[in-house]
């Protein structure tokens, strides 16, 4: 019933710029938290950030300056901009919404994941 789409990954230079979206859609009543994880091979998912329904943010140490995460609650959809990557930005970059549907508690939901990957 509840969806999330991503979309905008891809190949970049190191130092390019890159931006992934992610829009929830379906009988959904509220969205609260949402957020960017990442997975390189062999590696853990992570958080890369996040932002609260009132638009708080944080951010893992590796991306604080470079990326920024915003939502437009109109849209249910939540933007990761990415700025002067590098290569260890390389990942599969996946989205996470804590949202309430019609006839469901609130849950966790995931994107199915977008690949970005920086290289020359």
């Amino acid at each position: 019933q509840v969806q999330l789409v991503e979309s905008g990954g891809g190949l970049v230079q190191p130092g390019g710029s890159l931006r992934v979206s992610c829009a929830a859609s379906g009988s959904i009543f509220s969205v609260y938290f949402m957020g960017w994880y990442r997975q390189a091979p062999g590696k853990q998912r992570d958080l890369v950030a996040g932002i609260t329904s009132s638009g708080t943010t944080n951010y893992a140490d590796s991306v604080k300056g470079r990326f920024t995460i915003s939502r437009d609650n109109a849209k249910n959809t939540v933007y990761l901009q990415m700025n002067s990557l590098k290569p260890e930005d390389t990942a599969v970059y996946y989205c996470n919404a804590g949202i309430k549907a019609a006839g469901s508690p609130a849950s966790d939901y995931w994107g199915q994941g977008t690949q970005v990957t920086v290289s020359s």
